[in-house]
């Protein structure tokens, strides 16, 4: 029943006013900056709410970003190289979905510390900050791992994020 409460009259309406054109433009250019430095391509998807039918059916956080990942495309890259990260604000709930080549690379802890330093961010009410530091979090994880090789590549994922 709390899941279903959260989903229907949490504060999730709010979404355009906890992230507008502004903060959504300063995002896409991050993703873009920090895909300068790493093989990697980032992907943000911000979820208000989950459907009421998916909440029913016990549709998770993981399970929806799952969902997304591959919906988004973002599995589909040259080099095996995509990242969502995804925010379920209704539910508190971030999740970052990796590509398998870089999930063969990176460690969960790695991913988990990420996610742990945006609830700090969004327990404090600061939003924009939470999404700013996942992107610059894991596009440093991404340099260490996934280094660019210097040669120009193709955005293959748009850097704007997604607002769902």
């Amino acid at each position: 029943m709390q899941r279903i409460a959260t989903n229907l009259f949490g504060a999730w309406f709010q979404i355009g006013k906890q992230f507008p054109k502004e903060t959504l433009d300063e995002i896409a250019k991050r993703v873009g900056f920090g895909e300068c430095t790493h093989r990697g391509e980032l992907r943000v998807a911000v979820e208000s709410r989950l459907p009421l039918a998916a909440v029913l059916e016990g549709v998770t956080a993981r399970d929806r970003a799952a969902a997304l990942f591959s919906h988004l495309r973002v599995w589909d890259t040259e080099e095996n190289c995509g990242v969502l990260l995804y925010v379920l604000l209704a539910e508190h709930r971030i999740e970052i979905v990796a590509d398998r080549g870089i999930a063969h690379k990176v460690a969960p802890a790695e991913w988990d510390a990420i996610t742990q330093h945006m609830r700090d961010e969004f327990a404090q009410g600061r939003f924009r900050e939470a999404v700013l530091t996942g992107v610059d979090e894991a596009g440093a994880l991404l340099a260490r791992h996934f280094p660019s090789d210097g040669t120009p590549r193709t955005n293959e994922l748009p850097d704007q994020p997604l607002l769902l």
